[in-house]
């Protein structure tokens, strides 16, 4: 796997858990598989994402995997601190699991493929321990699929300068919208994707916080010194594009963003 672009800093947890607490309903309504199930959950990094699909499936055990030791032992802190039972961490690589063969009934992988320069032989690999009849759940974003008001050229240039940092990282930040192919590919059957908007506005107060200003916005601040280093953008711009997302999250502002979840079943 490649590096994580937005590092692993107590800031990055802090910005994790805003997502995940603030997209739960959205992203993990439906996220639930039969009672009795072992998941095998795939890039868990801090445990965001653990935390809220583990209560829902309170009667099903999940072996949730990070490559990082530093993200499995706070996911391993938060999951305890909430006295959750039903999940097992394992530091492992995704392209080099020990897991038997048709060993899990279904898999969840949640904001790892962006990460990672070869998503087809990822889920390949995947597919090798999900058992026949097993589903993968796959949920990504996709960064082109932002739009806001008031617009900004330096907000879009802002934005564009975290999709060409993931790039040269190994990884795709427009990776929602290949989901499909990428599952199919990988010989999955039934392939369905559900786009999963979210739209803000000032009537919405916990998602202006929540999603507009401590999840993307936050997002895109932590990158811009790693942009400005780079030469992709001047300190003035990115300056100018961060305050110009902030902006809509005051009155009369919009944003909307595009996550994409794919379902797919092994034969």
């Amino acid at each position: 796997m490649q590096e994580y672009v937005h590092g692993y800093t107590q800031k990055e947890a802090v910005r994790l858990n805003d997502q995940a607490n603030t997209l739960d309903n959205l992203l993990h309504h439906d996220s639930v598989w039969e009672n009795n199930s072992l998941i095998l959950e795939a890039g868990c990094g801090v445990g965001a994402q653990t935390k809220i699909i583990a209560p829902k499936n309170s009667k099903s055990q999940f072996i949730s995997i990070d490559i990082s030791r530093d993200s499995i032992n706070q996911a391993e802190k938060v999951i305890d601190s909430l006295g959750i039972k039903n999940v097992k961490f394992k530091q492992a690589d995704v392209f080099n699991l020990s897991f038997n063969d048709n060993y899990f009934d279904h898999v969840f992988v949640c904001f790892v493929l962006e990460h990672i320069s070869n998503p087809l032989r990822a889920l390949l690999k995947l597919k090798r321990v999900l058992k026949p009849g097993g589903t993968i759940m796959v949920i990504e974003g996709d960064h082109g699929s932002a739009y806001f008001y008031p617009d900004s050229k330096e907000a879009q240039k802002a934005i564009q300068c975290q999709v060409e940092l993931q790039k040269q990282s190994g990884g795709d930040a427009n990776i929602g919208r290949r989901l499909y192919p990428l599952l199919c590919e990988s010989g999955f059957n039934q392939v369905t994707i559900s786009p999963r908007m979210v739209y803000v506005d000032d009537s919405k107060p916990g998602l202006v916080e929540g999603f507009t200003k401590n999840t993307f916005t936050a997002m895109i601040e932590g990158i811009s010194d790693t942009a400005v280093s780079k030469k992709l953008i001047s300190r003035e711009e990115i300056n100018k594009g961060i305050n110009d997302l902030y902006k809509t999250a005051k009155g009369g502002g919009t944003f909307c963003y595009t996550f994409f979840k794919g379902i797919g079943i092994k034969d």
